[in-house]
C-alpha cells in the first residue's frame, strides 16, 4: 500500500482525496497497488471539508511521518513551498506538485535536491493535459523546434467573449470574477505571469533553458480592445495570449503576449476556459494538446496520474527529464530586443492635415515597413491608425513606440500588439 499526504487540502486537494476514493478500484488495478491518502494539511481546521481522513495544520505531521511514502504539494506561493518541498525530499519521501510558481523558480535547484527520488509536476501547467510527459517522454527523440499554446484559461475566456459577443474589456473581466475564473486581483492572470510560469517550466523540458520570470518578455491583455479586434477579424485573424518558445539557431526565444494569429490556425479555434498548446518536433513534426488547464477534477485528475505512475514504477525518471545538458549546453536565451515578428498598432492621434505623413516618416526613421493602415474615426476629433507590420525587430518597434507617443499629435501611448 502507498500512503500519501497532502500539503494544502483546498479545492484540488479535496478532489484529489475524492478520486483516490471513487476510483479506487481502477487506480489500484494500474498503480498494481493500493493507494491511501493519509493525512492533510490546512490553515483552518474549523472548516468542514467532508474528508475521512486525518487533518493537521502542521506540515511537520506530515513531512516527519515515516509511513507517508508521497507528499503532494498544492499550497501555492514559491518560498514557502520550496522550503516543504525540499524537506519532504530530505526526509526520503517522493513528491507530487501543481505549483507553477514554485518550479517558474525553482525547479533547477528541486531537480539537483530530488536527484533519484521521484518528483512529478504534470498539473503545474494546463491542468488536466499531459503536456509534461508529452514533452518529456513521447516527444524525447525529437529536438523541439517550437511551442507555442494558450495556457491561461481566464485569458481565453475573456479574449472569446470580447471577440464573439462585442464584450468590452472592463465588463467581461468583472463577468469573470463573478464566475470565479478571475481573482479580485486579476493581475497575474490577465498580466501574463501565469502563462509565463508555465512557458518557463515547459522550456526547461524542450531546451533546458534555465530562465526566470523576469528574464522574459511577459505582456497580458489589459490593453486589447474592440478597435483592436475589429481589425483582428478584417484580416482574418484572432487574438490570443499565447506562451511561445522557439529555437532560433543556438538561442531560444520566449515570450507571453497577445498576438494576432490566423483564424484558420488550430490554436486560434480554441475557446473558453480551455487550454491549448501545439509542440513542434523535428521528427514528428506538430502535435496539438488540447483540454481544460483549470478546475479541481481536472487539476487532480494529473496529480493523481503522477502519484500512479509513481506509486507502480517506484523510481523517477530525471525531473526535467535529462541526464545531461541538452543541445550540447549551447543553447542560449535570446535577448527580448533581438526579437523578431510582425507587429499591429493602434496609435490614436489629431485628425489634422500632415500627421499621417509624419506617422509614416518616422517608420521609415526606424526601418520598419508598413504593410496595411486603416484610419478610423474616434472621439474629440482624433482618429485612430490602425497599421500592421512586415517583420520587424523588437528594440526597433519600442523606439519607434517611444518617439510617437512623444509627439504632441499622439494623444495616448500607443497600443501593439505581435502578429504570428
Amino acid at each position: 500500500m502507498v500512503k500519501v499526504g497532502i500539503i494544502g487540502v483546498g479545492t484540488v486537494g479535496v478532489s484529489v482525496v475524492n478520486i483516490l476514493k471513487e476510483n479506487a478500484d481502477v487506480i489500484s488495478a494500474r498503480a498494481g497497488r493500493d493507494i491511501v491518502v493519509k493525512s492533510g494539511v490546512v490553515r483552518n481546521l474549523n472548516k468542514d471539508r467532508g474528508l475521512d481522513i486525518i487533518l493537521t495544520d502542521n506540515v511537520d505531521d506530515v513531512l516527519n511521518d515515516e509511513e507517508i511514502d508521497i507528499v503532494v504539494e498544492l499550497m501555492g506561493g514559491v518560498e514557502e513551498p520550496f522550503l516543504v518541498v525540499k524537506k519532504a525530499l530530505q526526509n526520503g519521501k517522493a513528491v507530487v506538485t501543481a505549483n507553477k510558481a514554485l518550479l517558474a523558480y525553482h525547479r533547477y535547484e528541486l531537480q539537483e535536491i530530488a536527484k533519484d527520488k521521484a518528483f512529478e509536476f504534470e498539473a503545474s501547467v494546463a491542468g488536466g493535459i499531459p503536456i509534461i510527459t508529452a514533452l518529456r517522454d513521447g516527444l524525447s527523440a525529437n529536438h523541439i523546434e517550437s511551442i507555442m499554446g494558450i495556457m491561461n484559461g481566464t485569458c481565453n475566456y475573456m479574449m472569446t467573449k470580447m471577440t464573439n459577443e462585442g464584450v468590452a474589456y472592463d465588463a467581461i473581466l468583472k463577468e469573470a470574477q463573478e464566475l470565479g475564473y478571475a481573482e479580485a486581483d486579476p493581475t497575474f492572470d490577465v498580466g501574463g505571469y501565469d502563462a509565463a510560469h508555465k512557458l518557463l517550466i515547459l522550456a526547461s523540458i524542450a531546451y533546458g533553458i534555465d530562465a526566470k520570470p523576469e528574464d522574459i518578455l511577459i505582456e497580458g491583455i489589459e490593453n486589447v480592445t474592440q478597435e483592436d479586434i475589429s481589425f483582428a477579424k478584417e484580416f482574418g485573424y484572432a487574438i490570443k495570449l499565447l506562451g511561445i518558445a522557439k529555437k532560433d539557431g543556438n538561442e531560444v526565444e520566449l515570450r507571453v503576449h497577445a498576438c494576432l494569429i490566423k483564424q484558420d490556425e488550430m490554436i486560434a479555434k480554441i475557446d473558453g476556459v480551455m487550454n491549448g498548446i501545439s509542440v513542434v518536433g523535428d521528427k514528428v513534426g506538430e502535435t496539438l494538446y488540447y483540454g481544460p488547464g483549470a478546475g479541481g477534477d481536472a487539476t487532480a485528475s494529473a496529480v493523481v496520474a503522477n502519484i500512479i505512475d509513481i506509486a507502480r514504477s517506484g523510481k523517477s525518471t530525471p525531473m526535467l527529464g535529462f541526464n545531461r545538458p541538452m543541445e550540447g549546453d549551447a543553447l542560449t536565451l535570446k535577448s527580448t530586443e533581438k526579437i523578431e515578428s510582425k507587429y499591429y498598432l493602434r496609435v490614436n492621434v489629431s485628425d489634422r492635415a500632415g500627421v499621417l505623413a509624419r506617422i509614416t516618416k518616422i517608420f521609415e526613421e526606424h526601418n520598419i515597413s508598413v504593410e496595411t493602415m486603416l484610419q478610423r474615426q474616434a472621439d474629440n476629433g482624433s482618429a485612430n491608425l490602425l497599421i500592421s507590420t512586415h517583420m520587424a525587430v523588437e528594440r526597433d518597434i519600442q523606439a519607434m513606440m517611444q518617439e510617437l507617443e512623444a509627439l504632441d499629435f499622439v494623444h495616448a501611448k500607443p497600443v501593439m500588439i505581435r502578429i504570428v
